[in-house]
């Protein structure tokens, strides 16, 4: 499929109220830092042995799992699995950008940003299909040869601030 249909059947679905992005996208950053939260609650048990950070790290855990599968798909693929691993990385990435863009390194931060958003359009691509009580979609098929990679080609989607 072309980048312009892609773009145009997104369009569509959106019109009809059927794929609330924004709330969508909300939702995967959160997911992206909740995913942080349990990564730090573990090295913060390691270095301190401190019983505290186990029992935030299960309370994280839990709402993680509670929250993916509103916009994650849940099937016999390893797509939840992916899922988690993909905004995780996404937001290493973002985060590793930002400090290279704070030493004055704007040529490593850009490539961090782009291979960041690389990895969030395949999280996008992946579960596109979701069809969960609060976020439906139909099915969007993109092709990986699309020039620029996938994040290109579904950036117009991932808008924000389209209430």
């Amino acid at each position: 499929m072309k980048t312009d249909n892609f773009v145009k059947s997104i369009e569509e679905i959106k019109e009809k109220n059927k794929l609330d992005i924004s709330a969508g996208e909300d939702l995967s950053i959160a997911l992206m830092n909740i995913v942080s939260l349990e990564e730090h609650s573990f090295f913060s048990y390691i270095k301190t042995k401190d019983e505290k950070f186990l029992k935030i790290l299960e309370i994280s855990r839990e709402l993680r799992k509670r929250l993916m599968p509103l916009i994650v798909n849940k099937d016999d693929s390893e797509a939840w699995c992916m899922s988690k691993h993909l905004l995780a990385s996404s937001m290493r990435l973002y985060e590793v950008g930002n400090r290279l863009l704070h030493e004055g390194k704007e040529k490593d931060a850009k490539a961090m940003y782009t291979d960041s958003a690389e990895l969030y359009g395949l999280f996008w691509q992946i579960n596109s299909g979701t069809n969960s009580k609060n976020y439906k979609s139909k099915e969007i098929n993109v092709k990986e040869s699309e020039k620029g990679g996938i994040f290109s080609s579904i950036k117009k989607l991932l808008e924000c601030c389209k209430e």
